[in-house]
């Protein structure tokens, strides 16, 4: 059983959506606002996240989510601004639903978030372990470590980063990359791609500003520099 949590000032909602993920297998927790979210988040597998929220909006909850877990996130919003969803996105969304919205695809979207989760962490994606100079990828486990700590990766951030780490060198475009990390079909959108490397460079680079693991090939893609030199 999985443990979801909804993070929603509307009451009423919340019980509705409590009541139908529960009769759909799902342990439900709810919090109005982002106090208390750091004490829950080890024991969720999903959090449902709302924008707008009393006190913290939805945007900072999510960091503060996204600094310490990697499990998905699917963010609610009563605005169909395209700027909240690719403000969320670049922050660590998983996922996006625009109020209103119907149940049944709700339920769709968390059964799918779930279920690409749990594939991801219970199965290797390529080779069981990448060696990179001071950097290690274990598939199986999906751990990832720098000088022998480990790092705490999205879904998507790690997903990037074993797509293009077992390839060394090879160049990818951006196509390329959002077709395998995303798993839909390429919507020109440069900035959600380059938001998502740049979140990864700033925990797996020893200076994000002058990366030397993850290269810009300017005109074509990225490519991931196994030896870690420029």
């Amino acid at each position: 059983m999985a443990d979801i949590l909804i993070i929603d000032d509307d009451e009423e909602l919340c019980l509705l959506l409590k009541q139908c993920l529960e009769n759909d297998g799902y342990k439900v927790h709810i919090l109005h606002n982002g106090n208390g979210v750091s004490e829950l988040i080890n024991d969720i597998d999903l959090v449902i996240l709302d924008i707008m929220l009393p006190g913290e909006n939805g945007f900072d909850v999510l960091k503060k989510i996204r600094n310490t877990s990697g499990i998905p996130v699917l963010m609610l919003s009563a605005k169909s601004s395209e700027m909240d969803k690719v403000i969320g996105l670049r922050t660590g969304a998983d996922d996006y639903l625009t109020k209103p919205f119907g149940l049944s695809e709700l339920i769709a979207r968390v059964d799918n978030l779930i279920e690409r989760f749990k594939v991801l962490n219970n199965k290797a994606i390529f080779s069981e372990l990448l060696e990179f100079s001071n950097l290690k990828i274990d598939t199986k486990k999906c751990i990832v470590m720098k000088n022998d700590s480990i790092i705490s990766l999205t879904a998507k951030e790690y997903k990037l980063l074993c797509f293009i780490a077992q390839s060394p060198m090879q160049v990818f475009t951006k196509r390329q990359i959002y077709q395998n990390v995303w798993e839909e079909e390429f919507v020109y959108d440069d900035n959600t791609i380059m938001a998502l490397i740049r979140r990864l460079r700033k925990k797996i680079e020893d200076d994000s500003e002058n990366p030397t693991l993850i290269q810009t090939v300017w005109g074509i893609g990225y490519r991931f520099n196994s030896g870690g030199g420029v």
